[in-house]
């Protein structure tokens, strides 16, 4: 039986997801639970992993490389003596090590991975190998080697330090995998390391304290989820610009349209009409020239 096309609903619902359940099983069920017609999240977390998952439904999803390229921050903890074949703890143990850090030890190592950095992605990665997913490849027994990518890391820092692990907290740029981090500070260090336990924070302007519990996604009612939308623009941090009565009718349609307000000539903004988002483009000095339309009915 077919599915039915389900509601026009638009906006992002923060979702705190549990560990044993993966993204695209959480989107699924945020688009189930609210019938919409489309949904997607901002940023992949790996099954194991728990914290802060932006569902974005609608129109919504036209903001996602928005927040994609935004900051995120992780808590996170690594356990040494051992490096895995996932480089966490749900992979296979490849090799292990005796030798244990001290806090100084691990205060010393950190700048080196602050900053602009080089990362060769977790062999188990969504990082596509010749037009296939490397932890496909993986599964397969496949050999291939991952080309290091750059990562802007804004901060890590110890927060905690125990006899056979340590608690960090990292705040990173797009495509960032906090299983390399562990994976190379252990042997920066000497000791080998994988993460134990990982848990999104935060990403841009989304917090998990304001996120729901993914197990009260089927127990609240499709109204309750409603008003814990919030709207379009939330995930952009970008200039508003208010657009006039006539200029809300072109950018509807595509095309420049005036409006109201001050930028840098250039910006990219967002714009508004009658309280809704209605467009994101570029401001050209009394107008703007869309290149996001989004359509709530």
């Amino acid at each position: 039986m077919a599915r039915k096309k389900g509601r026009d609903v638009s906006g992002w619902l923060l979702i705190d997801k549990p560990a044993g359940v993966g993204s695209t099983d959480v989107v699924g069920r945020v688009r189930w639970a609210l019938d919409a017609k489309k949904a997607g999240h901002a940023g992949t977390l790996d099954p194991d992993a728990t914290g802060l998952l932006a569902v974005a439904l609608g129109e919504a999803t036209k903001t996602v490389p928005w927040l994609t390229d935004a900051l995120k921050a992780y808590d996170f903890t690594v356990t040494w003596g051992a490096e895995t074949s996932t480089d966490d703890a749900a992979g296979e143990v490849l090799r292990r090590s005796d030798a244990r850090p001290v806090a100084e030890a691990i205060e010393a190592a950190l700048p080196a991975f602050r900053g602009e950095i080089l990362q060769v992605p977790p062999a188990v990665s969504a990082v596509k190998v010749d037009g296939a997913r490397a932890y496909d490849l993986a599964r397969e027994g496949e050999e291939f080697t991952l080309a290091a990518r750059p990562l802007w890391v804004e901060d890590l820092t110890l927060t905690a330090v125990r006899e056979d692990q340590a608690d960090l907290h990292l705040v990173c740029g797009k495509g960032g995998y906090v299983r390399a981090i562990a994976r190379d500070l252990g042997r920066a260090l000497g000791c080998l390391g994988h993460v134990q336990r990982l848990r999104r924070v935060w990403s841009g302007p989304f917090d998990v304290g304001g996120a729901i519990p993914f197990d009260r996604v089927d127990r609240a009612a499709q109204a309750e989820l409603d008003t814990a939308l919030l709207p379009i623009q939330s995930a952009l941090d970008l200039p508003e610009m208010r657009a006039t009565d006539q200029g809300a009718a072109r950018l509807r349609n595509g095309n420049p349209g005036q409006v109201l307000g001050t930028a840098d000539y250039g910006a990219e903004v967002w714009v508004s009409h009658g309280g809704r988002a209605l467009a994101i483009g570029r401001y050209m000095g009394g107008e703007v020239h869309p290149s996001r339309v989004f359509v709530q009915s």
